[in-house]
């Protein structure tokens, strides 16, 4: 093989890498392949012959992860999927370049050393930055995978949030790479392998050693989920009727909780529908959550969710981040033209202002909507206002019969950990998920199901060390990595005095 055919198969080995790690996040589920699933890439980045070749490498392993984890999206994009993929492809690039300055001379300790350090502390910045709402929220950060895994191991997301998870990962796949990597030293080889033992095996002991949560009370709640329906008196009909079942069914379930953009009509403005949805919420003699996605009297629109009481409407909560081109489109002004290529939003909705939480069955319970649930920070919002469970109403209909759904069902568990707080997604069309404080699933109805369930929640209020302290480890990530930098580019000064 000439040496051009080996270099470009060995890009396309990048490629199909990067794309191969998305076995660990649902559908597919295997969580332990996340724990190895980065040391193909990490060898194939190493063993580039220059910078430019390492740049290429990890560049096209990101844009296989991209491609592969976000693939449901890739036919709505239209033109701009392949240009969108290109510049998802940057955000493994710094990362990589790491890898290949560490790793591609012979691993002595001090540069196993910085690898097992720096690469984790890299990886977790790049996440934490493209954790900003505008860039598509935590959607396939690595500790996500963890979901399914033993709860002692996904106990370390109540220490860092799911960047702590990330990190673990990253240290263990970095530790297996030096192990494998030809002609390393055993020493060099020991340590890789030691300190990822050391650290997985202390996340097992701690999620081990954990106390079991105090369960204050129990919630018996009940959810809707009557599918892709695009007409709305059809979806309101549905949810009426599958609510009545479900109290018919199960008396003993005390809130019923709809979807996002279950009811399409503003009450306020439509009083049939005010009066259907009170005169059900008397008739049942229980609150009903719903989710309006309608103009207003002020002509715009914007998704709220509505506790409606037996005696009339309740509290309101309005959703705060919106999906980037799915409900919004940035600067409109400039790239509106976007909507006449895609399926992108073709009026910008209206954002809420704040947190708030609703009073359900007696207990406190802090509300968010779909897309944001993607988020550690508003999670760690509820539970600092003391809310004993988070309620998450979600919609992902355009992307039915997709690993979309899954995966935001997913999130949950991690959310539930980050936040020691039970934790429980209800939506249209699927996946509707809970699980308890230390993420053990409570219920999970797939998206093929139409129907109405009902779950017992735990109810407790531990104040994690992420809730404590936020953001702990991608700050100090961006401390590691601020320093490294300066080290570098001091030595790279002091290499150019001498030569000069």
């Amino acid at each position: 093989m000439s040496a051009t055919s080996a270099r470009w198969f060995a890009r396309l080995a990048s490629f199909l890498a990067g794309a191969a790690l998305v076995a660990a996040f649902p559908t597919p589920a295997a969580w332990w392949w996340a724990y190895a699933g980065l040391v193909p890439v990490l060898l194939l980045v190493r063993s580039a012959g220059d910078r430019r070749e390492a740049v290429w490498r990890s560049w096209l392993a990101s844009v296989g992860f991209f491609t592969a984890l976000h693939h449901w999206v890739l036919p709505y994009l239209s033109v701009f999927a392949v240009p969108l993929a290109a510049l998802f492809g940057l955000i493994w690039v710094p990362w990589g370049l790491v890898a290949w300055t560490l790793l591609r001379r012979p691993p002595t300790m001090r540069r196993v050393a910085s690898a097992m350090l720096l690469l984790p502390a890299v990886w977790v910045v790049v996440e934490f930055l493209r954790s900003w709402d505008r860039l598509g929220g935590s959607w396939g950060f690595l500790g996500l995978t963890q979901w399914n895994a033993p709860a002692e191991v996904l106990s370390v997301a109540a220490i860092g949030g799911v960047w702590a998870l990330s990190a673990l990962l990253v240290v263990v796949n970095v530790g297996i790479a030096v192990a494998l990597l030809p002609g390393a030293p055993g020493r060099s080889r020991a340590l890789g392998l030691g300190v990822a033992t050391v650290l997985l095996l202390a996340a097992v002991v701690h999620g081990a050693a954990r106390p079991e949560p105090r369960v204050e009370a129990t919630l018996h709640l009940g959810g809707v989920q009557p599918g892709h329906i695009d007409d709305p008196y059809e979806r309101l009909d549905e949810n009426v009727r599958l609510t009545r079942e479900l109290v018919a069914r199960e008396p003993e379930v005390e809130v019923v909780v709809w979807g996002q953009s279950s009811v399409g009509f503003d009450p306020d403005r439509d009083e049939d529908v005010r009066q259907r949805l009170e005169g059900l919420a008397a008739e049942i003699d229980r609150q009903i959550v719903v989710n309006v996605d309608a103009r207003g009297a002020d002509g715009r629109i914007s998704k709220t969710a509505i506790v409606v009481e037996p005696d009339g409407f309740g509290d309101t909560y309005r959703k705060q981040r919106l999906v980037p081109f799915g409900e919004y489109i940035p600067l409109r002004s400039l790239f509106g033209w976007v909507e006449n290529f895609t399926d992108a939003a073709s009026e910008n909705r209206v954002p809420g202002t704040s947190l708030t939480t609703f009073e359900l069955a007696g207990q406190r319970v802090g509300p968010l909507i779909s897309y944001e649930s993607t988020f550690p920070d508003m999670r760690r919002t509820l539970a600092r206002l003391d809310v004993s469970m988070t309620l998450v109403q979600a919609a992902a209909t355009s992307f039915q019969g997709s690993w979309a759904l899954p995966q935001q069902g997913s999130f949950e568990a991690v959310r539930a950990v980050e936040s020691g707080r039970p934790a429980v997604l209800v939506a249209v069309s699927g996946t509707s998920s809970a699980f308890d404080p230390r993420g053990a699933r409570l219920a999970w109805i797939p998206q093929e199901e139409r129907t109405a369930w009902s779950v017992e929640v735990p109810l407790s209020r531990e104040r994690t060390l992420f809730v404590r302290w936020g953001p702990w480890v991608p700050v100090g990530a961006s401390a590691v990595t601020a320093v490294a930098a300066a080290l570098g580019v001091g030595q790279l000064l002091r290499r150019r005095l001498r030569q000069s």
